[in-house]
């Protein structure tokens, strides 16, 4: 077995080409979540960016993935950011541009306690829509955003300006047109 600081983590990233449209080179992770030991490195250098937080916050779906993996590395509690009506209770809600309309994402309005320090994870980082939404959400409940941390961010889309002035942190970036 590879030892684990040797691991190229965009070895398992496969390429889909015209994926969800025509023109989209689709980045799929599918073959990292499908080897052990690539989503365990991924886990830990997502882990190893920043300080442990108090909770993490992860955003639907592929974001559960890699939040529960750092929640259980730090023994913190999972906040799941879902889409509009799939959580139960009292929920707070954000919406946010797409490129055809809106979309929205919802958190408990009990998950998280005023002066928490929340570390925010997903999979991948583009326009920053998602996550600007999570990080309003965040705030909306008193918690503060220490860093969002994404496994691949696509440079060159504005996610990263559109965040600050929190800290963003990616494991690996692709020039949109890889």
């Amino acid at each position: 077995m590879t030892a684990p600081a040797a691991l190229d983590l965009r070895a398992f990233i496969r390429d889909v080409p015209d994926f969800p449209r025509p023109g989209i080179l689709f980045k799929d992770i599918t073959p990292l979540l499908a080897d052990p030991a690539a989503l365990r490195e991924a886990v830990r250098r997502l882990a190893a960016l920043a300080p442990p937080p108090d909770a993490v916050v992860a955003v639907e779906s592929r974001g559960f993935v890699f939040g529960a993996g750092l929640a259980l590395h730090w023994g913190v509690p999972l906040v799941p950011a879902r889409k509009f009506g799939k959580l139960p209770g009292q929920t707070i809600r954000e919406t946010y541009a797409l490129e055809y309309g809106q979309d929205g994402l919802e958190l408990h309005a009990d998950a998280l306690r005023a002066g928490q320090r929340v570390v925010i994870v997903d999979d991948l980082l583009a326009t920053g829509g998602t996550a600007s939404a999570t990080t309003r959400l965040v705030a909306r409940l008193g918690a503060r955003v220490e860093s969002l941390r994404f496994v691949i961010e696509l440079v060159g889309l504005g996610g990263r300006e559109r965040l600050a002035p929190h800290p963003v942190h990616a494991l690996l970036d692709y020039a949109v047109t890889e």
